[in-house]
């Protein structure tokens, strides 16, 4: 497909899945607010609580019933398709990003997979994991929401690791969150709304409605609650290759999965009391506990290679963009232990110059991603942070390693940085 055509597609799906994820998220967030803030001091009869609220300059009253009123009223808004245009945008761009460009976003270098086998894969993972989550709530494990909630995080951190043997960290983590995304909505098609037609149409039969399936819809929203912080920070992860390009990228995706579910109990409670507040500063803690972890200077990722000696003395660039400082830095440095730029030059344009020019020769790419150009000395100075982290602290990039970067030559690259990245 055009990349042009591509890129666009990717933009006008992002953005519907971001519009639908928010009117869905919002909605969850406010009705759990709203439950765990009802005024349940000697309701009316018929009501398990009612509530008073402010808002845009108008003051409400919302009350909620036990099961349901006497007749139900001419409308009645359904919360529902949120939560269904949030799965099928999220799908189509799973589908845009990462399926029809397999072998750049989601195979892992080395995996031996072909692009449709690591589809049927990512697809199977999609829907084993929903029938696994939907099982296990209909187990005994249902009635103990406490365990249910471990084994079922459990579950998913084993999927996590998983994925990560066979997908790029990136693949792994968005099917992760493809997974979840999945669970979410199939407790809003499968248990919730059943449950909310069962109780209208009780109703609207004059007879007694069964509580059982609302409050199995009501823990299943619950866990559509809790699960909602992980998966918006798997929809932005791609931006932070120290946490999927890690190589425990599984386990760095659980941790902060745990944290985000502290937060959200904490907000989940603090109506009650405060004796979850401390779920706050732990989150906070782990969060600085885990950019230790990940930082290149915790632990050397690689052990150092012996530097090919310079076989030739390269001339400093004698044009005017060229800085003084380089040049006199060159002259300083000119001893053979010193990488010559030539030898980085090559490497860089061998294998990262396919997609980061100004004219990318990758079928992919209609212009370089992110907008990080690497054609000229000046621009490689540039953007010398973004190639350390991108190909050295981590191996995300190439993409895919579809130019087969070599470990000597991360090495290679990591060497000249610490000698100063000097433009020879």
């Amino acid at each position: 497909m055009d990349p042009h055509i591509t890129e666009w597609l990717n933009l006008a799906i992002r953005w519907a899945h971001m519009i639908v994820g928010v009117a869905w998220i919002g909605a969850s967030f406010y009705f759990v607010w709203l439950e765990n803030n009802l005024n349940r001091v000697n309701p009316k009869t018929g009501l398990s609580g009612d509530l008073w609220a402010i808002h845009g300059g108008g003051i409400y009253h919302l009350e909620k019933y036990k099961l349901a009123p006497p007749e139900m009223p001419e409308h009645l808004h359904w919360f529902k398709w949120e939560a269904y245009f949030t799965w099928i945008t999220g799908v189509l761009l799973l589908g845009v990003v990462y399926y029809l460009n397999a072998e750049i976003y989601l195979i892992a270098p080395g995996s031996g997979l072909d692009s449709t086998t690591a589809v049927a894969i990512g697809i199977g993972a999609l829907i084993a994991g929903w029938f696994v989550y939907d099982l296990l709530c209909d187990s005994p494990l249902g009635k103990k929401p406490e365990l249910l909630g471990f084994v079922l995080f459990l579950a998913l951190v084993g999927a996590a690791y998983g994925l990560s043997q066979v997908f790029s960290g990136r693949g792994a983590y968005i099917h992760v969150g493809a997974i979840i995304g999945t669970i979410m909505v199939g407790n809003v098609f499968r248990v919730i709304m059943p449950a909310q037609r069962n109780l209208v149409k009780a109703i609207e039969e004059n007879r007694e409605p069964d509580p059982a399936l609302p409050a199995k819809g009501l823990l299943r929203s619950r866990h559509n609650n809790y699960l909602t912080l992980p998966v918006l920070f798997i929809m932005i992860s791609n931006h932070f290759p120290s946490t999927y390009g890690h190589e425990y990228n599984w386990a760095i995706l659980a941790g902060l999965s745990i944290f985000s579910i502290l937060v959200r109990h904490y907000f989940n409670t603090r109506h009650g009391s405060q004796k979850f507040a401390w779920t706050v500063p732990v989150a906070a803690l782990g969060m600085i506990t885990l950019a230790f972890v990940t930082s290149p200077y915790a632990k050397k990722s690689m052990a150092p290679v012996a530097v090919k000696p310079a076989v030739e003395q390269v001339q400093p660039v004698a044009d005017s963009a060229t800085s003084t400082q380089d040049v006199a830095a060159t002259e300083a440095h000119s001893d053979s232990s010193m990488i010559p730029f030539k030898q980085i030059n090559d490497v860089i344009q061998e294998r990262c110059s396919v997609c980061h020019s100004a004219t990318p020769s990758h079928a992919a790419f209609a212009a370089a991603p992110a907008g990080v150009i690497l054609d000229t000395p000046e621009e490689i100075k540039a953007n010398v942070p973004r190639i350390v982290a991108q190909t050295v602290t981590t191996n995300v990039m190439p993409l895919g390693n579809l130019t087969q970067m070599t470990d000597d030559e991360r090495v290679l690259i990591g060497e000249w940085v610490e000698q100063g990245a000097v433009i020879q």
